[in-house]
């Protein structure tokens, strides 16, 4: 395996690093501290042309400016807690309400805006990079500080394992994701509503008009969020389903069968041949499709709507303030542990 490691920007007069793995294929994954975010992820395709089959932009100051989550490392908690409230210990906490009176994404402040220290590592199969950061008590008005390690790993079978270590001081919330999105053309100006997509579940978490889930697990059958056999991903953005046409597509919890199947989610492209198989020790993933326009400009014009597609492995959002959701608590002497894996092949 081979490491590659360059600035890609400055903050603060702090240097922001971008690190390159690449294996004998020659297929690569870039990520940098700022954010522990994902860069790119050039593979080839059936004809062996690589792309970059992740959106990702070209400089450090429009992740800064726009904040588009594109590869991001998500937390203290993915995904939206309602009105930024929620209880722990008999004590009421009230986090910042950054986007529509709720919290999203950690905060205004999230894991995502930090530099990340990194080491990496290498050997014959797989090259690391161990990324992590110590988020003080009080930060986004979380309690307890944090310790976080991020650790991705490529390999020679062309996998992309992220895995997830936390500990903390005090009792917190801790609920991560990384908020890759996937285009398999390898070109952001195709959409991904022909890719096909399979996912190993059999019911989706009911979203209200504020996009917090309802507290009910809705059966998949009949509807358009019934992936359990491969389909178009058009399926939703062209239903009438009150749920679809509410986010103008997907935005919403899996709740996945990892009794029943391994493979928990699986992205195809037919033209490029390019595959997306995943699998994960969380309960939940989160499909998001880009669903409209960045509020920001690239290149001189916005990204358009469907140019990516999100597998956000997770527990379920806003599990703090919901029965039957999981638990999202992270208590002092424990060790929070989670591993997702994107294989990548050509058919």
């Amino acid at each position: 395996m081979q490491i590659k490691e360059k600035v890609f920007g400055k903050i603060n007069e702090t240097d922001v690093i971008a690190i390159t793995l690449t294996n004998t294929s020659g297929a690569s994954i870039t990520a940098m501290t700022y954010g522990a975010t994902l860069l790119e992820w050039s593979a080839p395709d059936k004809d062996g042309s690589f792309a970059n089959i992740t959106i990702g932009l070209d400089n450090l100051d429009d992740y800064m400016l726009h904040r588009p989550f594109y590869g991001a490392t998500i937390g203290r908690v993915a995904g939206r807690i309602a009105q930024g409230k929620f209880k722990l210990n008999e004590i009421d906490y009230q986090l910042e309400q950054n986007q529509n009176g709720n919290h999203l994404h950690g905060g205004a402040q999230g894991l995502d805006t930090k530099i990340w220290e990194y080491r990496v590592e290498n050997n014959e199969s797989q090259a690391s990079i161990v990324f992590s950061y110590s988020d003080p008590a009080g930060s986004n008005h979380y309690p307890g500080n944090l310790n976080v390690e991020v650790i991705y790993t490529f390999t020679e079978e062309n996998e992309w394992k992220i895995n997830y270590k936390a500990t903390a001081d005090a009792p917190t919330l801790f609920n991560p994701t990384n908020h890759v999105y996937f285009n398999l053309h390898g070109n952001m100006k195709n959409t991904i509503l022909d890719h096909e997509l399979h996912i190993a579940a059999d019911r989706f978490v009911e979203l209200d008009d504020n996009t917090i889930p309802t507290g009910n697990k809705v059966s998949v059958a009949g509807t358009p969020f019934d992936f359990r056999q491969p389909t178009f991903t058009k399926q939703a953005t062209e239903s009438d389903h009150p749920q679809a046409k509410a986010v103008a597509g997907l935005d919403h919890p899996f709740i996945l069968n990892h009794s029943k199947n391994k493979v928990a989610a699986r992205l195809y492209e037919g033209t490029s041949g390019r595959c997306i198989e995943m699998t994960t020790t969380e309960p939940v993933v989160v499909v998001f499709m880009h669903n409209g326009p960045s509020a920001f400009t690239y290149n001189g014009s916005a990204i358009p709507a469907y140019t990516g597609i999100t597998l956000e492995t997770q527990g379920y959002p806003d599990s703090i303030n919901k029965n039957d959701f999981g638990n999202t608590v992270l208590n002092p002497g424990e060790t929070y542990e989670s591993q997702t894996i994107y294989k990548f092949s050509v058919e």
